[in-house]
């Protein structure tokens, strides 16, 4: 095993690339680390294969993966994880607004001080306000569900341990909460460290706006399946007991309500004409539906393949 894998997404930055791991080289012979260097073309329409293929040749440590079509940074990220070799894996953007001088510092929080997850924060950001507004929100939104107090959960410049690569899934655009998944998957140890960002030198942003409401959806859908992934029924049955029961009550109350103008002789409207009647009804309907939701969600839980699959760290046994 190697000391260092360095993980660089990248889509149509050929003009960046030679110039980037120019920069990775000449960090890395301030060390004493072994490295790599993989490259994951995500379905780039101009050169940047053909460039990958010329870094190759020039140095071994370069290496690359493509993809037939544009698939997203999760499964660039996923399937430069699934090739790493270092004991460290390090990610970074390839449009040179991430800096490679930041390798030792973050590979020394990994090594030395044993975080299991190490996060940049680029405090000082040179993007415009249309993407640093939505981003301060996205990051305090974030902060606040998932109790992880990290000020940048988008930024691309982070380091792991092996192990934490190796056992997290990253999919559709999960890319964004990594540290989550790494939370959930048990590496509680999670750092923070400010570095520097730069300006864009090529090109152009591949992010819009969209992506802060993909961000917002994915935060719900990694919440849900961290808290709730193996018992539905928790969620669905409890919300789905609850609004039945508030329904059964006041169906009761007014069904109560008029027994008691009845047998005191009182003129009493119709119990469907109380709007509370409806309100009553339709909660009752959505409680049962939310129960059967769980108690479905449920049996397609108990019988998935992986339904006992756990994590574990070590295991001592008899020799």
């Amino acid at each position: 095993m190697i000391d260092l894998s360095i993980v660089v997404p990248s889509y149509n930055e050929e003009e960046s690339l030679g110039e980037l791991t120019a920069w990775i080289a000449r960090v890395m012979q301030t060390t004493d680390y072994s490295y790599e260097v993989i490259i994951v073309d995500d379905g780039s329409s101009d050169g940047s294969w053909a460039k990958v293929e010329q870094l190759h040749q020039a140095d071994s440590r370069i290496l690359g993966i493509r993809f037939r079509r544009n698939y997203g940074k999760s499964a660039a990220l996923s399937e430069g994880f699934a090739a790493a070799r270092g004991r460290v894996v390090i990610t970074m953007d390839a449009d040179l607004q991430d800096s490679p001088d930041e390798i030792p510092p973050l590979m020394d929080m990994i090594l030395r001080d044993g975080y299991d997850m190490v996060s940049g924060w680029k405090k000082v950001r040179h993007d415009p306000i249309s993407k640093t507004l939505p981003s301060k929100i996205f990051n305090r939104v974030v902060r606040t569900i998932s109790g992880i107090k990290l000020h940048d959960f988008n930024c691309g410049l982070k380091a792991y341990k092996s192990d934490v690569v190796k056992t997290i899934e990253i999919y559709g655009e999960m890319h964004r909460y990594v540290p989550l998944l790494a939370q959930e998957a048990g590496f509680g140890k999670i750092g923070e460290r400010v570095v520097r960002h730069y300006e864009r030198k090529f090109g152009h942003s591949k992010f819009g706006i969209e992506r802060t409401i993909k961000g917002f959806l994915d935060l719900l859908s990694v919440t849900f399946m961290g808290k709730f992934g193996k018992r539905p029924m928790h969620l669905f049955g409890s919300l789905g007991s609850l609004m039945f029961l508030l329904g059964f009550l006041a169906a009761g109350w007014l069904g109560a309500k008029k027994l008691w103008f009845v047998y005191h002789g009182a003129s009493a409207p119709l119990v469907t004409s109380s709007p509370y009647f409806y309100f009553a009804l339709v909660f009752m309907i959505l409680g049962t539906q939310l129960f059967l939701t769980g108690f479905v969600a449920e049996l397609v839980t108990r019988n998935a393949p992986d339904r006992n699959k756990y994590l574990i760290a070590q295991r001592i046994e008899a020799e």
